[in-house]
């Protein structure tokens, strides 16, 4: 007799779509909160492994800066597979089908460790190439090596990860994948002092610590999140592997994961570009760049962590066809990015001579920090808006929409607007680029989500014409 769904999974229940009922403003806060505290904790690690390399001395620091744009160009795919998984996993919930939802989960989350494999291969084997290619000096391509080889064998255990983190999302597991995040950051930040500096007359390992510090804190995120997989109600079950139309499932993974990947990848590539172009402006403006970047970044986590848990509950209800609960979603959150996105602004606009002098002593490193929060702030609530956009076009299979008004922000807006503006604004035109980017992407995006949620594709799936799922991407 064959093994019905309900024996195939005699401990868990069946998966609920949690977020097609209830308050909406209520499950938008019980989901950004914990991811809020995840994204800031992530993000703690860059700079930890910056400040503890940077005591080594300057050419390790100088190596971890061509180490960095490779690691977070990386790090976009496991993005991409938190996308994928999340977005077929939600809407499969939404409409009722959960043993659809454990086999696309547990499938994501095998082909995420397979994908982890064959990328750690490439980039164990490129590695000398690649930073040739990126003008690493001969003096620098040493130590660069001593943290890409450990690095790229153990690039599967981010993915998996990553594959794990996009399943609990998916269900509206937030907690659990921010649990995963803070267990991965505090590991990494506990041992980084140990790895790369030593202690009690061991001298480290230097910049091969702080790979090793990374892995350890890769190892016990993915041991918690399998753990906290199996106990929630899409368990990792090898035996769904045989009964899911494979095909199927991995186009319509690959259908968000690729260009969400990309999507994520194309912001840090322009950021770079306005990188070099502040450099031709000196060394101050590159620093006050810089630092201001790294202001932003915590300025925003709010946003990014709403933008993390926006796609769990848009999917949900889509899937359940209960659209006008996406808009409501939408206008919630759109409308606290405006809000928070102008609080931080003032507030950071005022501050900036404060700010600046935190970050530095030399007057005219405090000069181009000020200039760029006077100018860059007032385009994040913009950037809000796009980045939960985007979230909620993953989740409904519109990934290629996401993608394409990320990548129409970046090369047709910011980069041009800033080569334009700096012979003559000098690095203030730099920075106008970017908050032209974000204001215009902003305005994109929520003409993008008109369309797809308020004249478009849920308008003709309400009127029986088409199942959602089936909307042209």
């Amino acid at each position: 007799m064959p093994t019905t769904p309900k024996q195939d999974h005699p401990q868990h229940d069946e998966p609920t779509a949690r977020f097609a009922s209830g308050s909406i403003p209520k499950h938008l806060v019980a989901q950004t909160l914990p991811m809020m505290i995840g994204v800031a904790a992530i993000m703690s690690v860059g700079l930890v492994d910056a400040y503890f390399i940077g005591r080594l001395g300057a050419r390790e620091l100088a190596a971890v800066s061509f180490i960095f744009p490779v690691s977070m160009a990386l790090s976009s795919l496991g993005v991409g597979v938190i996308a994928g998984i999340s977005s077929v996993v939600s809407r499969a919930i939404g409409a009722g089908e959960g043993e659809r939802a454990r086999d696309v989960a547990t499938l994501g989350i095998t082909v995420s460790g397979i994908v982890g494999l064959a990328v750690g291969l490439a980039l164990y084997l490129l590695r000398g190439p690649l930073f040739r290619l990126m003008e690493a000096n001969s003096a620098l391509l040493p130590l660069i090596d001593l943290y890409m080889k450990p690095f790229s064998f153990a690039f599967p255990l981010l993915l998996f990860l990553m594959g794990i983190s996009g399943a609990l999302r998916g269900q509206g597991a937030a907690r659990r994948a921010a649990a995963i995040l803070l267990v991965y950051a505090g590991v990494n930040v506990a041992l980084n002092p140990l790895l790369v500096l030593g202690a009690f007359g061991w001298g480290g390992f230097g910049i091969a610590g702080a790979a090793y510090a990374t892995i350890t804190g890769w190892l016990c995120g993915g041991i918690l999140a399998f753990v906290l997989l199996q106990s929630s109600d899409l368990p990792f079950h090898p035996r769904g592997l045989g009964r899911t139309p494979r095909r199927r499932e991995l186009v319509a993974l690959g259908r968000v994961a690729g260009p969400a990947a990309f999507s994520n990848a194309i912001n840090p590539l322009g950021l770079a570009v306005l990188t070099g172009l502040v450099a031709t402006q000196g060394q101050a403006s590159v620093a006050g760049f810089g630092a201001g970047g790294r202001v932003e970044t915590f300025a925003v986590v709010p946003l990014l962590g709403l933008s993390s848990s926006i796609g769990a509950i848009v999917g949900q209800n889509w899937g359940a066809r209960q659209f006008d609960r996406v808009r409501l979603a939408m206008l919630w959150s759109c409308g606290f990015c405006l809000v928070y996105g102008l609080l931080a602004a003032v507030g950071l606009f005022f501050a900036r001579d404060a700010v600046g002098a935190f970050f530095a002593d030399e007057a005219s490193i405090k000069q181009s920090l000020a200039t760029y929060l006077s100018i860059a702030v007032w385009g994040y609530a913009a950037y809000g808006v796009q980045i939960v956009s985007n979230g909620a076009f993953n989740a409904v299979d519109r990934a290629n929409t996401a993608l394409l008004q990320s990548v129409g922000r970046v090369a047709l807006v910011m980069i041009p607007v800033a080569w334009l503006l700096r012979p003559s604004w000098g690095e203030s035109g730099v920075f106008f680029g970017e908050l032209a980017a974000n204001l215009i992407g902003g305005l994109v995006a929520a003409g993008f989500a008109w369309k797809i949620f308020w004249s478009g594709s849920a308008r003709r799936a309400e009127a029986g014409e088409a199942r959602p799922e089936a909307a042209p991407a």
